[in-house]
């Protein structure tokens, strides 16, 4: 699916809303709104839903809106409960909104009256095969938030399976900030999640082939295997992973004039994504991490074939490289790792029970949920604290929890804690999170007296910094470092010929600019090594 962009220039826009109103005339049905609302309807997020769905009626008239009350014959016939609630398309699709479709979830909107607009799901072979074989009811939930970057795919996969299969499958997009109480009901503390027939099929953004399989089986899956007759593309560059490193080499590799795609698990933009602020990156004193890592992606659209949502489930050496993701083969002349690192874990008990259910890695997702209750941050680098510092602007009430007596953060943050009164609890280590369906306390320990305590909280933020996502590394037979990280010599070639690393999987300074640069580096040694291979001199 297609990520933000930046914000458009006037003429962008101009040429963007033309060519919308085009697509909607086309379209073979008029798409029905109904919007049901508390008497008045005066809350934030029923006015939210209704500007959002003015703003597509200014450019077509077909899109009709009707709004009812919740005490109307009309929300009794649709078994309406909430405020607001959205049903789009109702006599022909089981989709309702729960909540307004701002800030990221606008995509989401826009894609869904597309889809019900045209009447075709968009679906890949793959998925299509796997949701025809659905023959009895499904009933989706997705979790979602407005500032949640992964939440559009997700909730996209869903609506696509609607637009499938309507006779069986049926869907709710549910706000977290507009709906908390159903969110606490599913201890969904953690966005965005995917129920289906109420039992959790999702966690997290899923590629639209895993989704399909999980609401198939009506279970997490991890993998799907993709039919023998994928998709083949050639190129002279695979990249692997749409960080700063991934993207900054698409660029260059095609600017060199070598064909390159790229392909990406999770977000595109990487860690950058979910990153509340960014400070200092050259040309921008503060930027936002969503926004910077739109730019990254809208540039390097510009030159690269990029495939989101795709993991690479296998790579055969050879010349060339025959690389099978879950979605289509490739067959690369030379492979580029840059595939980042991931959140480290606490590994104490409750952790990985409660993750999703209190347990969170991304402020920027999971926070707005927090909004008035007691969570901690765990962690002393500038990350830690920047999160801390955007959950306590968001109305969180965070403590931040170090395991030393001073922070590693850069000092301008570490006075911004100070003003912003956060308190930190210095010396101190989490040894358990407690729980029955969410988190409920968190049991300490004193690093210097050993003396143990607890405390009640609602949530447990962690930033203790990355272990390098080495595992496609490992199994093509990769070097390691006794770190942990991809050995590399100075112009990025790893031990295996061909195989060329870059950015945060490499070790060093875990900073965008330095990725962005290691990204350069490896696309211009990739492109001088193909020209005179160094794995056939003698």
């Amino acid at each position: 699916m297609d990520h933000a962009q930046p914000e458009p220039s006037s003429r962008q826009q101009a040429d963007f809303i033309k060519q919308l109103k085009t697509t909607f005339e086309k379209m073979p049905h008029d798409i029905e709104l109904l919007l049901f609302t508390h008497k008045g309807g005066e809350d934030a997020f029923a006015e939210g839903a209704r500007q959002v769905v003015r703003s597509f009626r200014e450019l077509t008239p077909r899109i009709r809106l009707r709004e009812y009350g919740l005490d109307h014959e009309m929300a009794t016939k649709w078994q309406i409960e909430y405020s607001p609630t959205l049903l789009i398309a109702p006599d022909r699709y089981g989709i309702r909104w729960l909540g307004a479709p701002l800030g990221e979830e606008a995509k989401t909107f826009l894609e869904t009256i597309l889809m019900v607009g045209s009447g075709q799901s968009g679906l890949s072979d793959p998925s299509r095969k796997v949701i025809s074989k659905i023959d009895s009811v499904r009933q989706i939930k997705v979790f979602v938030s407005p500032s949640c970057p992964y939440c559009p795919q997700q909730a996209v996969n869903a609506v696509k399976a609607v637009i499938e299969k309507p006779e069986l499958i049926s869907l709710e997009i549910i706000d977290i900030q507009s709906q908390p109480e159903i969110a606490h009901q599913y201890a969904a503390h953690s966005v965005p999640q995917a129920y289906a027939n109420d039992v959790l099929i999702g966690m997290g953004a899923q590629s639209e082939e895993v989704f399909a399989l999980s609401l198939s089986r009506l279970e997490p899956q991890t993998l799907f295997i993709p039919d023998s007759d994928a998709e083949l593309v050639d190129v002279d560059l695979l990249i692997v992973g749409g960080g700063p490193a991934g993207l900054t080499a698409g660029i260059y590799a095609v600017r060199s004039g070598l064909k390159a795609a790229i392909v990406e698990r999770n977000v595109l933009g990487g860690q950058v994504s979910t990153t509340p602020v960014v400070e200092n990156y050259p040309g921008f004193t503060q930027v936002g991490g969503k926004t910077l890592a739109d730019i990254l992606v809208t540039h390097a659209l510009e030159y690269v074939q990029i495939f989101p949502g795709e993991e690479v489930i296998d790579v055969v050496p050879g010349k060339p490289f025959e690389v099978t993701t879950g979605k289509r083969r490739f067959r690369a002349k030379t492979l580029l790792l840059a595939t980042g690192a991931n959140h480290k874990h606490l590994n104490v008990p409750g952790e990985s029970r409660l993750s999703g259910r209190g347990v969170s890695y991304c402020s920027t997702c999971d926070g707005p949920l927090f909004k008035g209750r007691k969570v901690v941050m765990v962690g002393g680098g500038n990350s830690a604290v920047t999160e801390a510092l955007h959950l306590h602007h968001m109305g969180v009430s965070v403590t931040l929890i170090h395991r030393k007596d001073s922070l590693r953060a850069q000092e301008f943050l570490v006075r911004q804690l100070t003003v912003s009164g956060i308190p930190i609890l210095w010396n101190t280590e989490i040894m358990e999170i407690v729980g029955k369906d969410r988190v409920e306390s968190i049991a300490l320990k004193n690093t210097r007296s050993g003396e143990s305590s607890s405390l009640a909280v609602d949530g447990v933020f962690l930033s203790i910094g990355y272990e390098p996502a080495v595992e496609l590394a490992k199994k093509v037979g990769v070097v390691l470092t006794s770190d942990g990280y991809i050995q590399k010599d100075a112009k990025h070639r790893t031990s295996i010929a061909g195989i060329y690393s870059a950015g945060d999987v490499e070790g060093g300074y875990k900073q965008i600019v330095t990725a962005a640069g290691q990204g350069a580096e490896a696309a211009m040694s990739i492109f001088e090594d193909i020209i005179n291979p160094y794995w056939q001199k003698s």
